[in-house]
This record gives C-alpha cells, sequence and structure tokens, in this order.
C-alpha cells in the first residue's frame, strides 16, 4: 500500500497544546465476578474499570501517545478511583469535571462471554455525571486540542445532551482533528427508537469509522458483508469493518475493494473491551503513518492483547515487540498462537506452536 495515497487523512502534526490523541466518552467503575455464575449467585466481585473511550486512551498512552480523556465523573469515590487509574496509564486528565450532583456510574458483569446466553450485565449508569455531558459544561478547546479526536455511539445514547455534544465536534469546520468514530451500537441504551440514524449521521462525518459486521446488521440492516457496508457508508475516509475471530477490512478512498487482515489465533479470556483495543491499535499505526496493511495487524495485536485477559482494558504490546509481529510474513502470522501473558513474551513471534 502507498503510504502517500493516506496523506488526506493521516493525523497532522502535531503542536505544543495538543496531544496525540483525545477521547470523550463514559468510564465506569466495573465489577468482575470472583467465580463463574450467574451475578444472583456470585458472592465477591474484584473491582476494575471500563469505558470505551478511556480505554482507546490508556492503551494509547501505554503504547507511548499522548493521550487525553475527557469526562464528567462524580464527586465520589468511585470518580477519584477512575480517575487515578486512568492517569495512572499516563493519560493526561486535567479535563474531566466532577460533578457533586450525580453519581459515577458502575456496572458488574459475569465472568460468561457476551456472546453466550448465560452472559449477565447489570448497568447502574442512568442519571450518572457523564450523561450531563454538554457543549456547556465540557472543555471543547482540550477535545480539539489533538492530532486525533476519538469518540463512540455509546456517548451519543446517554442524553439528549451527549448527543448534542458529539453534533458540535463531528461539525465540519476549521481547526477541526481528525475524528475517530467507533459506532459501538448498543440497542440497550436507546430507549427513543433513534440510535440506527443517529449512528448512522455521525459515522458519516467522522473521518474514521470503525463497525463490527455484527453492529451493521441489527443497527441498519446490513447483511451482505464489509462491501455493503462501505455502500452504506461512503463518506468516511477510511472505514474499517471488523469481523470477530475471522478478521477486518480497511476501505480507502483508492482502495474501494478493501484491504483484508485475518485476524489472529487467540486463547480468549473475555470480548469485553476488544473492539476499544483494535480502534487503538489502528489509531497508533495511523499516528505513526503505517500502511493501512499495517494498522489493521495493529488493530488485531492490540486487541489479542485484551482478549487475552479477563477485563476490559490490558496493556499493548511494547512497540518493538508489536513491530516485528506485524512484520511478519502472511504464513508465520497465520501461525501465530496468542495466549495469557503472550506480551510479556520476548519470543512470542519464534516458534508459537509453529508446526
Amino acid at each position: 500500500m502507498n503510504d502517500a495515497a493516506y496523506a488526506s487523512v493521516d493525523p497532522p502534526p502535531r503542536t505544543v497544546t495538543d496531544v496525540d490523541v483525545a477521547a470523550l466518552g463514559e468510564s465506569m467503575i466495573t465489577f468482575l465476578p470472583g467465580r463463574p455464575g450467574r451475578l444472583a449467585d456470585v458472592p465477591s466481585f474484584h473491582r476494575a474499570i471500563g469505558g470505551a473511550e478511556s480505554n482507546v486512551a490508556c492503551a494509547l498512552a501505554a503504547s507511548g501517545h499522548t493521550a487525553r480523556w475527557i469526562s464528567r465523573v462524580g464527586a465520589d469515590g468511585f470518580g477519584d478511583h477512575l480517575v487515578e487509574r486512568i492517569a495512572g496509564y499516563g493519560v493526561d486528565v486535567t479535563a474531566v469535571r466532577r460533578d457533586p450532583g450525580r453519581p459515577t456510574g458502575v456496572y458488574f458483569r459475569t465472568a460468561g462471554d457476551r456472546g453466550t446466553g448465560a452472559h449477565e450485565v447489570a448497568y447502574y449508569r442512568a442519571g450518572s455525571a457523564a450523561s450531563a455531558m454538554s457543549v456547556r459544561n465540557v472543555d471543547l478547546t482540550a477535545a480539539r486540542a489533538a492530532r486525533v479526536l476519538h469518540l463512540s455511539g455509546i456517548t451519543a445514547a446517554l442524553s439528549a445532551e451527549c448527543r448534542e455534544l458529539l453534533y458540535e465536534l463531528t461539525a465540519p469546520g476549521p481547526g477541526r482533528p481528525l475524528v475517530s468514530f467507533d459506532v459501538n451500537h448498543r440497542p440497550g441504551l436507546w430507549r427513543d427508537g433513534e440510535g440506527a440514524d443517529v449512528l448512522l449521521e455521525l459515522a458519516r462525518r467522522a473521518d474514521i469509522v470503525f463497525v463490527g459486521a455484527d453492529e451493521a446488521a441489527p443497527a441498519w440492516g446490513i447483511t451482505g458483508g464489509p462491501a455493503a457496508v462501505r455502500r452504506l457508508l461512503p463518506e468516511p475516509h477510511v472505514l474499517v469493518v471488523k469481523e470477530g475471530a475471522r478478521g477486518a477490512t480497511a476501505f480507502t478512498r483508492d482502495r474501494p475493494d478493501g484491504t483484508f487482515r485475518p485476524a489472529l489465533h487467540t486463547a480468549v479470556v473475555a470480548t469485553t473491551g476488544a473492539g476499544d483495543a483494535f480502534a487503538a491499535g489502528f489509531l497508533s499505526a495511523t499516528l505513526r503513518g503505517l500502511p493501512v496493511k499495517t494498522r489493521l495487524r495493529y488493530g488485531h495485536l492490540f486487541a489479542a492483547a485484551t482478549l487475552t485477559t479477563p477485563g476490559d482494558l490490558a496493556a499493548p504490546p511494547a512497540r518493538d515487540h508489536a513491530d516485528r509481529l506485524a512484520a511478519l510474513d502472511d504464513d508465520a502470522w497465520g501461525r501465530l498462537r496468542l495466549g495469557p501473558g503472550w506480551t510479556q513474551a520476548e519470543q512470542a513471534e519464534e516458534e508459537a506452536n509453529t508446526p
């Protein structure tokens, strides 16, 4: 792939006041079960953090990029924990505001994957501090002072004010950063029946869009594979359609047929957060000006780091390690088998269950 073809959609050069990526959205305290079973039966939980946009910011910061998280949290202990944990990854949290009248959101989930019928998630986010984000109480300058602004459809579902905020940030105009948008269709969050139309409009206003084929079907009735999604969304300069364990296809203006790269073989512990990790990996390679095929492989590598851990967020592989893996030929890439702890294995690319 010719890198020159991406000049129009590569992020602008950094200035002194910019960060590489600003990510805006709600983060919550996540309670993970101490053992498998129904929520009604699990006696104890482990506290963690979760949030699509902050997950992206943390992964990018851990990979050596400058990242800022923008949000609102309650003036409570859970809010303290979120801000401290996210800052601990090296993320700038100075644009996070505290809300004295609304709580930090929390949720509980079972140990089973989302794809199983036994999986349960209990959200306690209605009326949360983040749901009150608006163009009037969010630092818009901090959001725009970035090479890339990363958003997701989850934020648009939280409230009318949040939806207005995303429309403002995705509006065309001078000085707008490169806008990255993860559709993140969550049917349970949309109560007004407008979710599909809102997500489609926001995706059409973005520069880089991530969407799962399994999201496009229930949201927009698109079942014809990645090419059908591209026909619905011709506007984004880069459209990445994910197909789970099969792989992902990136469509660009100069490659209308798309570039496909298969996913890695991983010993999946939990799928939660893998989509966020994929976006972070793709954006990391984008920020470095790498070819689109490498951007896809970086997405798969970051996703594999999260797939092989129980929480929503996992540290990505070190950059030199990821570079070595991403540079493998197709046969060697296909032979890789990654399990828990692989990101710490210096020689994961050697042998790796090679026949």
